[in-house]
C-alpha cells in the first residue's frame, strides 16, 4: 500500500503471487462446463482438482501451510494433509462462484448485508466509508450487494499482468459495478482514494497484507505470532475523518453469501505520519480477522507467509 504522504511504496521484495496457479486452459475448462452444467457439475470436478493438488502439487500445498499450522497446532500429518484439501476446495468453490455469478448471473446467489442501516448511517456522516476487509469468502460476489448502500464504490485492487483469473463482470464484457483504484499506479493511488473519501464515497481496501515495503507496515499479533498489516487504511482515516467499518464477506451456503461487519473503527483525526500511532487499530482489526477464522478457518485465502521470522 502507498503512504498517505504520497510516497509510492513498490514491491520491494516480491515473494507473493496475486496470479492464478491454474492455466489459462484449466480456467476456460471450468468457464465452460459451467455454461454446459452449472455449478453443480463444475463442484463436483473442483473436488476431483482439489484431490489432485493436496496429494501431488506440493507448491499448492505450501501456499497454505504457513496459515494452517498456525490455525490448527499440533496436526499429525494426515490431518494437515486433509486440511490443506479442505481449504483448497474452499477457495475452488469462491472461484466457481465467481464464475457462475458471472456467467450466468447474480440471481444464482442470495448475499446478505449484516447491519445495513448501521453503514448508511456513517455513509451519511458525509466523510465517505472506509471498508476494510481481507483475503476472505469471495468479495466479488459480495461486493454485489453493496449496491444497497446508494453510494459510488471504489475498490483498491493490484491485477498482474499476464493473470488469466477473470473478474465476475468480464464474462460478459460488462462494465465494473464499482471503480477500480491501482496501488501501483500514479502516486501509489493515494490521492484517487483520498478524492474518494473527500466526496464521501466507499472506499474498499485489503488490510491483511500490505503490497509495498515495510515502510507502509506495522506489527500486530495474529494467531500467535506477529505479522505486518498496513496502516495506510487507518492513515486515510486520519486524514478525512472518515470512519472505518471492518467486513468480511463469506460463503454461508452453497448458494449464498454474507457480509459481516464486524466492528467499527474511529481513528482520531491528525495523527500524522508516524507508524506507531496506527498500532493500536491494525491490531483492532488483526484480533476482528483472528475471530473470523476462528468460526470459519477454512475459508481465509492469503495464501502466504505474513509471519515475520523469529529472531
Amino acid at each position: 500500500m502507498p503512504s498517505i504522504d504520497g510516497t509510492a511504496i513498490r514491491h520491494e521484495n516480491k515473494a507473493w503471487s496475486s496470479r492464478s496457479i491454474g492455466s489459462r486452459w484449466q480456467h476456460g475448462f471450468f468457464y465452460a462446463l459451467i455454461r454446459l452444467a452449472g455449478r453443480r457439475a463444475a463442484y463436483a470436478f473442483l473436488h476431483l482438482v482439489a484431490l489432485y493438488y493436496t496429494l501431488f502439487r506440493p507448491s499448492a500445498r505450501d501456499r497454505s501451510r504457513p496459515y494452517l499450522s498456525r490455525r490448527f497446532p499440533g496436526r499429525n500429518p494426515l490431518l494437515r494433509l486433509w486440511d490443506g484439501y479442505r481449504i483448497t476446495v474452499e477457495i475452488g468453490k469462491v472461484l466457481v462462484d465467481r464464475a457462475v455469478f458471472g456467467i450466468l448471473g447474480p440471481r444464482q446467489f442470495a448475499v446478505s448485508l449484516d447491519k445495513r442501516e448501521d453503514l448508511l448511517e456513517l455513509i451519511r456522516e458525509g466523510r465517505g466509508l472506509i471498508l476494510l476487509t481481507a483475503h476472505v469468502g469471495c468479495w466479488q460476489v459480495a461486493m454485489a450487494t453493496l449496491a444497497v448502500l446508494r453510494t459510488p464504490v471504489s475498490l483498491v485492487i493490484h491485477r498482474e499482468e499476464g493473470d488469466v483469473d477473470r473478474l465476475f463482470f468480464e464474462h460478459r464484457g460488462g462494465e465494473a459495478p464499482y471503480r477500480m483504484i491501482d496501488p501501483d499506479g500514479n502516486l501509489g493511488g493515494v490521492l484517487e482514494m483520498l478524492e474518494v473519501l473527500k466526496r464521501g464515497e466507499v472506499l474498499c481496501i485489503m488490510g491483511d497484507r500490505s503490497m509495498g515495503g515495510g515502510r507502509s507496515t506495522v506489527s500486530a499479533g495474529f494467531l500467535g505470532g506477529e505479522v505486518q498489516l498496513p496502516f495506510t487504511p487507518y492513515k486515510l482515516a486520519s486524514a478525512t475523518g472518515a470512519p472505518v467499518a471492518v467486513i468480511f464477506p463469506y460463503k454461508s451456503g452453497p448458494r449464498s453469501y454474507a457480509l459481516q461487519v464486524s466492528e467499527v473503527i474511529r481513528v482520531p483525526e491528525n495523527l500524522g505520519r508516524g507508524p506507531d500511532a496506527y498500532r493500536p487499530y491494525a491490531e483492532r482489526f488483526a484480533r476482528a480477522l483472528e475471530g473470523f477464522t476462528g468460526k470459519r478457518p477454512y475459508q481465509y485465502f492469503n495464501f502466504f507467509d505474513v509471519w515475520e521470522p523469529k529472531r
